[in-house]
């Protein structure tokens, strides 16, 4: 099987756990953790990094951090992993979900502003507040859909004129830019990263949160700590014990060491699969805003015509791991009574995805199988 999206684990990985293993520093306290933070900022711009325990843990406490609290609001697109909204539900807040802009599957602006600008009220703390609900929207958190940050300009714009903070979730999007800026530059209170098994980079599990802003970093790390005061066993609110370990994080250090090269890998299995299918009848390229330069995270197409369940299942067959992709939020159980705008982009392409291998380790024999597999199955289609 060619698998869809796998780490490349060729570099310094091995060297960097025998020295954890040799030293002893195995859990959250170690050099590694501390070096990995810094070359999350140094790729990213931001000029401090928390590393967490996962993604999730990471987008949980970005959004502690910018004060969402129980019962409010948080604009989310419709289209997304599920952890997004789950780490809104953590905070016992909920996701309001708003429609995705089909050049880039990520938020559309406009639909951001419709839905504030008709639907809310200022309130007491000059915060919106949602009409049909009475929940204050405490935040906005777009999603960077593939690796491709969202129209970020806008919406800071819509944000900054109802004082409302942004989180972003960046989590496979490290490597991109956006108008030719780096992702610290776009307007955000804090922006989290995943280092999951299938990212372009991997630490096996963790996450991180960045920004700019001393004390609001300094409350995701006193919050990821437990909220320990002190080297005693005193704490003064609520915390979390989302530490990444030095083992987690002398992988990660490794990988963020061939950070560039991989991610270019990414974009080159991306325009191979673009160029292989471009003549294809109703295929159609996953999107390429003029605005950024995606990171690339999955590659593969959207069948405009039909349900593509029996393509990925012809390739898996085949011995090519094919997959489809995020289910759109409000049709998953947990949210399906989430308050949302219309979702007709989010609904539509969802159930036209297909994702393909792009692994950075994958070979060109292994793409042209896969090409030539995906050409053959449409075309006798």
């Amino acid at each position: 099987m060619i698998p869809l999206a796998i780490p490349n684990l060729k570099g310094n990985e091995r060297r960097y756990l025998s020295d954890c293993i040799d030293t002893n520093f195995v859990s959250t306290i170690g050099p590694f953790v501390s070096k990995f933070e810094q070359q999350i900022s140094a790729a990213s711009g931001f000029s401090e990094t928390v590393a967490t325990s996962s993604g999730s843990s990471a987008l949980h406490t970005a959004l502690l951090a910018v004060d969402v609290k129980p019962g409010d609001l948080v604009i989310c697109p419709g289209l997304s992993f599920i952890a997004t909204a789950n780490a809104i539900t953590y905070c016992q807040a909920q996701p309001w979900l708003i429609d995705i802009d089909k050049r880039s599957w990520t938020i559309d602006p406009s639909k951001v502003q419709e839905a504030l600008t008709t639907q809310t009220f200022v309130g007491v703390d000059g915060l919106p507040v949602h009409r049909k609900t009475g929940k204050r929207v405490a935040a906005i958190l777009p999603v960077y859909t593939l690796g491709t940050p969202a129209d970020m300009d806008a919406i800071v714009e819509i944000a900054s004129s109802f004082h409302v903070p942004i989180v972003a979730d960046a989590a496979a999007a490290l490597g991109s830019t956006y108008k030719g800026r780096n992702l610290s530059e776009l307007g955000t209170a804090l922006t989290i990263f995943s280092f999951n098994g299938n990212k372009t980079v991997t630490a096996g599990g963790g996450g991180a949160v960045s920004g700019n802003n001393q004390k609001i970093i300094d409350l995701v790390r006193h919050l990821t700590t437990t909220a320990r005061v002190g080297s005693d066993y005193d704490h003064d609110r609520v915390g979390f014990n989302y530490r990444l370990t030095n083992l987690q994080a002398a992988v990660g250090c490794a990988q963020m060491e061939s950070l560039n090269q991989y991610v270019e890998k990414k974009r080159e299995i991306a325009r191979f699969y673009c160029d292989a299918f471009s003549d294809l009848p109703g295929v159609r390229p996953f999107p390429k805003p003029d605005y950024a330069n995606s990171a690339c995270w999955f590659s593969g197409f959207v069948l405009e015509n039909g349900d593509p369940s029996g393509l990925r299942k012809e390739l898996r067959n085949k011995g090519i791991d094919a997959r489809p992709f995020w289910k759109p939020l409000n049709l998953q159980l947990p949210f399906s009574d989430a308050p949302r705008a219309n979702l007709d982009v989010s609904e539509y392409i969802w159930s036209r995805i297909v994702t393909l291998p792009c692994s950075t380790g994958i070979s060109d024999d292994e793409l042209g199988i896969v090409a030539n597999s995906v050409r053959q199955l449409i075309l006798a289609s």
